[in-house]
C-alpha cells in the first residue's frame, strides 16, 4: 500500500531588510519566494529549501505546518 501522506511544508516569513547584507543573500530570499518585510510563503520541507533558509536565517522566521 502506498503511503499518501502530503509532503510537510514550511511557513517562511520575511523579519527584515536584505538591505546591508550581501547580493546572494538577497537573491536567495527572492528565490524563496519573499522580497518584503512580513510577507509569508509555504515551502515543501526538502533539503534545498532548508539549505536556503539557513543561508538567511537571521533575515527571516520559520514555523513547521
Amino acid at each position: 500500500m502506498a503511503d499518501n501522506k502530503a509532503p510537510k511544508t514550511l511557513k517562511v516569513t520575511q523579519i527584515r531588510s536584505t538591505i546591508g547584507f550581501p547580493a546572494d543573500q538577497g537573491k536567495t530570499i527572492r528565490a524563496l519566494g519573499l522580497g518584503r518585510i512580513n510577507k509569508s510563503v509555504e515551502q515543501v520541507d526538502n533539503p534545498a529549501v532548508r539549505g536556503m533558509i539557513f543561508k538567511v536565517k537571521h533575515l527571516v522566521k520559520v514555523e513547521e505546518i
